[in-house]
């Protein structure tokens, strides 16, 4: 039987480049995934070409470093592209400034295998996480992924027939058994987030998921909160409570991972997840479950 901050399913633990995805709630503290280049962002100047502000690029890349470091949550970027020219620089440019994992996320298979092909040529085989694989997925894409070697993939548990929680643990099964045959052996799970309501489904389905499979499992809960119609009925600053709101629900349903948006949001968003996650540390103890590390929010915030 799970308890609230313990299931009791075994837990799988994953690590890429050095960063540990997975275990029990309370063992290691949830890796935040900030985005950079995706669709709107000012820094890009042409986003076919991959030109763009180099310096403000920087500054984005280091400030999530630095809130990594303070708060104890380890840090992934994710690079967007919409075309392999474009992507293949910002790869070159991110690998450069940070020693984080990636997740490659093109607009297509086709941009994403090739830009994973120039990341694998560079040597940077070992940070990178395809993003992301889908009930779409081909027979083709799963092949090059295979040759290439890449072991870590994003796995989406949209469900289109079934949105529920118990729909997105059966579509990911069924896509675990066909991606594992192809050397994906650190998949990281992702539930979907459709609006903001769907994010009390999104959580069920993230604990369900955990409970049934062991494996480290997240989702994207920032990004719809910033579209909310209702937002503007309230203080400005209230946006920034709701963000941290939807990320600690996940969090106490066990996410291993949180794609949070635009790297401009880790000041806002790292303090509130550490906290979050020392609470649940804290609990975890009267559950037999310690830290693994001792970088843990626990260790930082108080």
């Amino acid at each position: 039987m799970s308890h609230l901050f313990k299931f009791a399913k075994e837990q799988k633990v994953f690590d890429v480049a050095g960063v540990k995805l997975g275990g029990q709630p309370g063992q290691l503290p949830t890796v935040l995934i900030g985005s950079i280049f995706h669709k709107g962002h000012k820094i890009v100047k042409d986003p076919v070409k991959g030109v763009f502000n180099r310096r403000r690029a920087e500054h984005l890349i280091n400030l999530q470093d630095e809130y990594s470091d303070r708060t104890g949550n380890p840090c992934m970027v994710d690079i967007v592209g919409e075309t392999v020219e474009a992507l293949d620089r910002y790869i070159d440019f991110v690998s450069s400034v940070t020693d984080s994992p990636i997740l490659i996320n093109g607009v297509d298979s086709s941009v994403r295998i090739e830009a994973s092909r120039h990341a694998v040529e560079v040597g940077l085989k070992n940070r990178v996480v395809y993003n992301s694989l889908n009930f779409r997925c081909t027979r083709e894409e799963l092949q090059a992924i295979s040759e290439m070697g890449l072991e870590a993939a994003i796995i989406q548990a949209f469900n289109p027939r079934d949105p529920t929680p118990r729909g997105m643990l059966r579509i990911i099964t069924s896509l675990l058994e066909r991606v594992e045959k192809y050397g994906v052996s650190k998949p990281l799970i992702l539930t979907p987030v459709l609006d903001i309501p769907s994010i009390g489904l999104t959580a069920a389905g993230l604990r369900l998921i955990k409970e049934n499979l062991g494996m480290p499992t997240g989702c994207p809960p920032i990004g719809v909160v910033g579209r909310w119609r209702g937002k503007t009925e309230y203080d400005p600053s209230a946006i920034d409570s709701c963000r941290g709101a939807a990320a600690a629900l996940v969090q106490s349903m066990g996410a291993d991972f949180i794609i949070y948006g635009s790297l401009s949001k880790a000041p806002r968003i790292f303090p509130a997840c550490a906290l979050v996650d020392a609470m649940i540390a804290y609990y975890a103890r009267f559950q037999g479950v310690r830290p693994l590390t001792r970088s843990h929010p626990i260790y930082k915030v108080f």
